[in-house]
């Protein structure tokens, strides 16, 4: 076990953080937001607990809940502009403090590329720091599957993209924040795993996590120290 003040010395040294975004950087979950756009949310949401609990093979999880829903290119753009997913409070002025301590910031999502990259443009994270999963659509706009070679389409992923970036990019520190399984399942690589309770809070990740935060103003106060 690594102290708690040892934790909290690692954050303030990262050279990058990586944060999931359903749940934790946006207050939704975009594919069941998708789904209830879709008309089909309560089979879908059943499914993603099912998924985020770990009681699924991930990638399985998301082949049935899109087959389920058959997003066409034109309702996932209708569904940003007219229900444009909510940050979470605090996480603007977060991401703006490690970017002005010139701190990598990357989104690392089993959601949707269009819907994560929407995300990372208010938070002026470029689209290069995205990693997600891409939907395919037919030339008349209609639902044709995913990317599957995508990393975050499988179970691991998220862990899988950490290792890409250390070893791209070198990093010595990586921090990884987030409030599902996939994500506590990414430390290590990571070096530090903050489990995010503030929208929803998965009782797996609350009791394994060694640090649990509720607030992302927690993070801010460390970085002001």
């Amino acid at each position: 076990m690594v102290s708690h003040s040892e934790l909290r010395k690692l954050f303030c040294s990262a050279d990058a953080v990586c944060f999931d975004v359903d749940s934790t950087v946006i207050r939704e979950e975009g594919i069941d937001e998708l789904a209830k756009f879709c008309g089909v949310e309560d089979a879908v949401s059943e499914m993603t607990r099912r998924a985020m609990g770990g009681a699924v093979p991930f990638k399985a999880a998301l082949t049935e809940r899109l087959a389920l829903i058959q997003p066409s290119r034109e309702q996932v753009q209708r569904l940003l502009a007219e229900h444009p997913p909510h940050l979470t409070p605090g996480i603007r002025e977060l991401v703006s403090r490690l970017q002005e301590r010139n701190v990598q910031v990357f989104l690392i999502s089993g959601g949707f590329r269009s819907i994560v990259e929407h995300v990372a443009s208010k938070l002026n994270i470029p689209a290069s720091n995205v990693f997600a999963n891409r939907l395919k659509f037919y030339f008349n706009g209609e639902y044709a599957g995913f990317d599957e070679s995508q990393p975050t389409a499988e179970s691991g992923g998220k862990g899988k993209v950490i290792k890409f970036l250390k070893e791209k990019f070198h990093f010595k520190k990586i921090v990884m924040i987030g409030d599902g399984a996939t994500d506590m399942e990414a430390c290590p690589p990571a070096d530090v795993f903050i489990g995010f309770g503030g929208n929803v809070i998965r009782q797996q990740v609350k009791d394994n996590a060694e640090w649990y935060i509720t607030d992302f103003v927690e993070l801010l106060r460390e970085l002001e120290e």
